[in-house]
Protein backbone atom coordinates (compact mmCIF):
# COMPACT_ATOMS: atom_id res chain seq x y z
CA UNK A 1 0.00 0.00 0.00
CA UNK A 2 1.94 3.09 -0.83
CA UNK A 3 2.30 6.14 1.83
CA UNK A 4 0.84 3.88 3.88
CA UNK A 5 2.54 4.44 7.62
CA UNK A 6 2.98 2.13 10.38
CA UNK A 7 3.69 2.96 14.05
CA UNK A 8 4.49 0.75 16.62
CA UNK A 9 4.20 2.12 20.46
CA UNK A 10 3.73 0.97 23.92
CA UNK A 11 0.23 2.24 24.36
CA UNK A 12 -2.46 4.64 22.14
CA UNK A 13 -5.80 5.43 23.93
CA UNK A 14 -6.80 7.09 20.87
CA UNK A 15 -6.23 3.59 18.94
CA UNK A 16 -7.22 1.68 21.71
CA UNK A 17 -11.03 3.83 21.60
CA UNK A 18 -10.98 3.66 18.07
CA UNK A 19 -10.63 0.27 17.80
CA UNK A 20 -13.67 -0.44 20.46
CA UNK A 21 -16.04 2.06 18.64
CA UNK A 22 -15.28 0.37 15.31
CA UNK A 23 -15.63 -3.26 17.18
CA UNK A 24 -18.95 -2.39 18.33
CA UNK A 25 -20.26 -0.91 14.87
CA UNK A 26 -19.38 -3.94 13.75
CA UNK A 27 -20.26 -6.22 15.88
CA UNK A 28 -23.92 -4.45 16.27
CA UNK A 29 -24.44 -4.09 12.69
CA UNK A 30 -23.74 -8.49 12.93
CA UNK A 31 -25.92 -9.11 15.75
CA UNK A 32 -29.06 -6.52 14.92
CA UNK A 33 -31.65 -8.86 17.24
CA UNK A 34 -29.04 -8.57 20.10
CA UNK A 35 -28.87 -5.09 22.24
CA UNK A 36 -25.38 -3.59 22.16
CA UNK A 37 -22.43 -4.46 24.82
CA UNK A 38 -22.62 -2.35 27.71
CA UNK A 39 -19.49 -2.19 30.62
CA UNK A 40 -19.91 -3.39 34.10
CA UNK A 41 -18.43 -2.48 36.72
CA UNK A 42 -18.03 -2.68 40.73
CA UNK A 43 -16.25 -0.54 43.11
CA UNK A 44 -16.00 -1.70 46.62
CA UNK A 45 -15.18 1.35 48.66
CA UNK A 46 -14.77 1.26 52.55
CA UNK A 47 -14.00 4.56 54.30
CA UNK A 48 -13.81 6.36 50.99
CA UNK A 49 -11.21 4.54 49.68
CA UNK A 50 -11.33 1.94 47.30
CA UNK A 51 -10.28 -1.50 47.94
CA UNK A 52 -11.84 -3.41 45.16
CA UNK A 53 -13.16 -2.81 41.50
CA UNK A 54 -14.42 -5.07 38.63
CA UNK A 55 -14.22 -4.21 35.02
CA UNK A 56 -15.76 -6.23 32.26
CA UNK A 57 -19.10 -6.33 30.35
CA UNK A 58 -22.47 -7.90 29.19
CA UNK A 59 -23.76 -8.57 25.44
CA UNK A 60 -26.62 -10.52 25.08
CA UNK A 61 -26.73 -13.66 27.17
CA UNK A 62 -22.62 -13.47 28.21
CA UNK A 63 -20.88 -11.38 30.26
CA UNK A 64 -17.36 -10.88 31.00
CA UNK A 65 -14.76 -9.99 33.74
CA UNK A 66 -12.00 -7.86 32.60
CA UNK A 67 -10.32 -7.06 35.48
CA UNK A 68 -10.88 -7.67 39.14
CA UNK A 69 -8.76 -6.58 41.73
CA UNK A 70 -8.23 -6.19 45.77
CA UNK A 71 -6.17 -4.61 48.18
CA UNK A 72 -3.33 -6.40 49.78
CA UNK A 73 -4.61 -5.86 53.00
CA UNK A 74 -8.05 -6.48 52.47
CA UNK A 75 -7.50 -10.52 50.91
CA UNK A 76 -9.47 -12.61 52.44
CA UNK A 77 -11.96 -10.60 53.97
CA UNK A 78 -14.89 -11.41 52.24
CA UNK A 79 -14.53 -8.61 49.75
CA UNK A 80 -13.63 -10.09 46.38
CA UNK A 81 -16.63 -12.69 46.99
CA UNK A 82 -18.73 -9.18 47.76
CA UNK A 83 -17.53 -8.11 44.22
CA UNK A 84 -17.70 -11.40 42.44
CA UNK A 85 -21.06 -11.44 43.50
CA UNK A 86 -21.97 -8.33 42.56
CA UNK A 87 -20.68 -8.37 39.42
CA UNK A 88 -23.13 -11.86 38.57
CA UNK A 89 -25.99 -10.06 39.86
CA UNK A 90 -26.28 -7.01 37.88
CA UNK A 91 -25.08 -9.45 34.94
CA UNK A 92 -28.09 -11.75 36.09
CA UNK A 93 -30.52 -8.65 35.84
CA UNK A 94 -29.32 -7.51 32.25
CA UNK A 95 -30.58 -11.47 31.68
CA UNK A 96 -26.88 -12.87 31.16
CA UNK A 97 -26.77 -16.61 31.58
CA UNK A 98 -23.55 -16.87 32.08
CA UNK A 99 -19.83 -15.20 33.22
CA UNK A 100 -16.62 -15.83 31.82
CA UNK A 101 -13.53 -14.77 33.93
CA UNK A 102 -9.44 -15.36 32.91
CA UNK A 103 -7.16 -15.49 35.98
CA UNK A 104 -3.34 -16.63 35.66
CA UNK A 105 -2.07 -19.59 38.02
CA UNK A 106 -0.55 -16.90 40.08
CA UNK A 107 -3.24 -14.30 40.30
CA UNK A 108 -6.57 -16.60 41.46
CA UNK A 109 -8.36 -19.28 40.17
CA UNK A 110 -8.85 -20.87 43.09
CA UNK A 111 -10.75 -18.09 44.33
CA UNK A 112 -13.09 -18.07 41.02
CA UNK A 113 -13.31 -21.54 41.15
CA UNK A 114 -14.43 -21.65 45.31
CA UNK A 115 -17.38 -19.28 43.73
CA UNK A 116 -18.18 -21.99 41.29
CA UNK A 117 -16.35 -20.90 38.22
CA UNK A 118 -15.15 -23.87 36.22
CA UNK A 119 -12.40 -24.16 33.91
CA UNK A 120 -13.36 -24.41 29.90
CA UNK A 121 -9.21 -24.54 28.53
CA UNK A 122 -5.87 -23.40 29.59
CA UNK A 123 -2.73 -21.72 27.84
CA UNK A 124 -0.40 -23.43 29.11
CA UNK A 125 3.28 -21.52 29.08
CA UNK A 126 1.42 -18.20 29.26
CA UNK A 127 3.19 -15.41 29.89
CA UNK A 128 6.04 -17.84 30.58
CA UNK A 129 7.22 -21.68 31.70
CA UNK A 130 5.43 -22.73 35.04
CA UNK A 131 2.57 -19.96 34.16
CA UNK A 132 -0.81 -20.63 32.61
CA UNK A 133 -3.68 -18.63 31.61
CA UNK A 134 -6.72 -20.23 32.62
CA UNK A 135 -10.10 -19.09 31.11
CA UNK A 136 -12.75 -20.05 33.48
CA UNK A 137 -17.17 -20.08 32.55
CA UNK A 138 -20.00 -19.90 35.36
CA UNK A 139 -24.06 -20.54 34.76
CA UNK A 140 -25.86 -17.88 36.42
Amino acid sequence: MSGAKTSIGKGDTALDQRLNDELDRFNEAATPDVAAAEELTVRVERDGELVAGASGWTWGQAAGIAMTWVDEKHRGTGIGTELVTAFEEEARRRRCTHVFVTSFTFQAPAFYQRLGYEEIFRWEAVPTRGRDDVHMRKEL
